[in-house]
């Protein structure tokens, strides 16, 4: 889950920003500088980013942002398709893969909080149709699950 010290994480953010900037141009959507900033700093790593944290990466950026007008932003970027909410954590992840519609597992790693997007057909069809047999309609469906990844749990064999 978690990603190696070679990893080039420029290249997701480079990705990120010119699939936004696509998508939007496509669609018709501004996606102004602060969204774009916004947007940047999600991609800074595999990790959810609380809407305050990028409160205080803006103010130290030189920023004057006020709350509402990073979540403002941030509810843009999700309208777009371009970043997840994680309910649990209460904080955002950018979307490897915005322009497919789709439903997202997450695997939460609980040690160092690495956030890996799954996207499972046959686990979304399972949870349909089992609110189906409830007679339930479902919304909206995310699943966040909590554990360890595979670097932690290495770690910890060789602790």
């Amino acid at each position: 889950m978690g990603h190696t010290h070679a990893h080039d994480h420029s290249i997701c953010i480079e990705t990120a920003l010119a699939e936004a900037e696509r998508l939007c141009a496509e669609r018709g959507s501004r996606f102004t500088d602060l969204r774009r900033r916004i947007l940047k700093m999600i991609w800074q790593g595999h990790k959810a980013v609380k809407a305050y944290d990028l409160l205080d990466q803006l103010a130290n950026e030189g920023g004057s942002a006020k709350p509402p007008t990073v979540y403002r932003a941030l509810d843009f970027l999700m309208e777009e398709g371009l970043v997840h909410k994680i309910e649990s954590l209460n904080a955002y992840i950018g979307c490897p893969h915005p322009g497919d519609s789709h439903v997202s597992q997450f695997l939460i790693c609980d040690k160092c909080e690495t956030v890996k997007e799954l996207s499972s057909p046959e686990l979304s069809a399972a949870v349909m149709n089992a609110a189906k047999e409830t007679h339930f309609t479902i919304r909206r469906q995310t699943l966040e699950l909590h554990g360890v990844c595979s670097n932690c749990q290495r770690g910890r064999e060789a602790a």
